[in-house]
């Protein structure tokens, strides 16, 4: 994400021009667009003009380029497509759209925008230094793959999207279809081949991760290697030393998180935020089996933790919960939590819930907290 000029107002609202760079910064833009806040960017729309002529027919249609400023009342992003959509009512005089009338915004990489919110917190501050940092991006893609199954994730730092699934139908180990599994196994991997080809940027690429159960892994990579001398493709052969094998569970998205926590994939990407964050959440799950007294999760447990007994000594925090908050105020909570966290001494971690380890916080109602020093009383309150 690009910052192309910021405007601050003591005591009012401010309002910021930004130009998304790249489909993650539209996952950053979707947490950071709130109902209320005002949005102007350009946008297409289709106007119909009388020529003079008479009668229905004599009417002409053309796309004109307007822009709008929207009071947002919604949002919706779509991962898989990689867009982003604003509604809301129009603040801007013009004649194709009335004063008050709603419309659209589809926001998109490269065009830019203005944002202006009443009130920016601190959550809303942390997230645009993220989205504005270049080094935040993970540059990692994973080849997750078994037998008859792949699926290609460029991982971000804040998004994990799904960018090819390859699927072969394998012949039976046994019988006379067994002669068959040579070649299903490399049409898939000929397929998994392609997906990168397409998908991914080489020359910015940290980190290639090939992982999976079974064997399926260590056979790709010595088709890829072969491939990649034999045709040949430079991309594939300067890439050999960035590709690194780890184990997972099975070739479905949801093991990715597995396959992150190996020790040379950790060592590649250790300095992101997507690094620090499963390395928490690993803590926090350590720590809930050794000792459960010294780990809660659930809004009662974690606030109590923190406002009752200052304990909270690394807070876990999902953005799916500045997202849904109810209320200003509800928002303000959660920004005041992490704030106050941090102003004890402790950590706290904003997960994005755009990625494996932020999908398992989710699941634990999206906030988790280690503690300073176990609270026994506390673990047998209802809350």
């Amino acid at each position: 994400m690009k910052l192309l000029s910021a405007r601050p107002a003591p005591g009012g609202p401010a309002s910021v021009r930004l130009q998304p760079e790249e489909a993650e910064d539209l996952w950053h833009l979707y947490n950071l667009i709130a109902e209320g806040d005002r949005v102007q960017a350009v946008t297409v729309r289709k106007v119909v003009s009388d020529t003079g002529g008479g009668g229905g027919e004599a009417r002409e249609s053309e796309r004109v380029k307007l822009r709008l400023t929207l009071c947002v009342t919604g949002v919706e992003y779509d991962s898989q497509g990689g867009s982003l959509r604003v509604r809301g009512r129009n603040e801007t005089e013009c004649e194709a759209v009335k004063m008050g009338a709603f419309h659209s915004l589809e926001l998109e990489v490269g065009r830019p925008l203005a944002l202006e919110k009443a009130e920016w917190d601190a959550g809303h501050a942390e997230l645009l230094r993220a989205a504005c940092d270049p080094a935040a991006s993970a540059e990692l893609v994973a080849v997750m793959i078994e037998d008859g199954l792949a699926n290609v994730c460029l991982v971000g730092g804040a998004v994990t999207t799904l960018a090819a699934r390859c699927e072969v139908s394998m012949p039976r180990k046994t019988g006379a279809a067994a002669q068959g599994r040579d070649k299903a196994a490399r049409k898939l991997f000929d397929a998994v081949i392609t997906a990168l080809l397409r998908h991914v940027d080489f020359s910015k690429l940290t980190c290639l991760l090939v992982a999976g159960p079974g064997f399926a892994k260590e056979a790709f990579l010595a088709h890829l290697s072969a491939e990649a001398a034999r045709r040949p493709i430079p991309q594939l052969l300067e890439c050999r030393s960035k590709i690194v094998l780890a184990p997972a569970s099975s070739a479905y998205k949801h093991a990715l998180a597995e396959a992150l926590r190996a020790p040379a994939v950790a060592q590649r990407v250790r300095d992101t935020a997507c690094a620090a964050q499963s390395a928490a959440l690993d803590a926090f799950f350590e720590q809930l089996s050794l000792d459960s007294s010294r780990a809660f999760y659930g809004p009662g447990h974690v606030r109590a933790a923190h406002e009752q007994y200052g304990a909270v000594q690394t807070l876990l925090l999902s953005d799916s919960l500045y997202r849904s908050a109810a209320s200003a105020e509800e928002r303000r909570g959660w920004v005041a939590l992490v704030e106050g966290v941090r102003g004890a001494g402790g950590e706290a971690h904003v997960f994005s819930s755009a990625h494996a380890s932020g999908e398992q916080l989710d699941k634990l109602s999206g906030v988790a907290a280690i503690l300073r020093f176990p609270l026994p009383e506390l673990e047998e309150q209802e809350l």
